[in-house]
């Protein structure tokens, strides 16, 4: 899990603009995180709580860049612990329908 952060966190500043910039190329993204994480043979669960812990970063340390991330952002304030745990369930299930 602590990779996850890591690695979000060892991304250039371009990177990160890069990717959070569009909300679809945010999606595609996570979305191709979550294929390798599924070619590594991970359960919905342990790759919802790497999720869970790069959403966290992410809300606590980046700006949102458009309407879909403030929304996100947003909700992930206004939860609680179970709430953010089912949030990052349904963005790795939202991917999976994108894909």
């Amino acid at each position: 899990m602590e990779r996850a952060e890591k690695a979000v966190r060892e991304k250039s500043q371009e990177e990160k603009e890069q990717i959070l910039q569009n909300f679809e190329e945010f999606k595609n993204y996570l979305g191709d995180k979550v294929e390798k994480g599924q070619k590594l043979g991970l359960s919905e669960e342990a790759i919802a709580k790497s999720a869970k812990k790069v959403a966290d970063y992410l809300a606590k340390n980046e700006e949102p860049k458009n309407r879909e991330e403030y929304l996100l952002q947003q909700l992930w304030k206004v939860g609680e612990e179970e709430d953010r745990q089912h949030l990052a369930r349904m963005l790795v299930r939202l991917t999976n329908e994108t894909n």
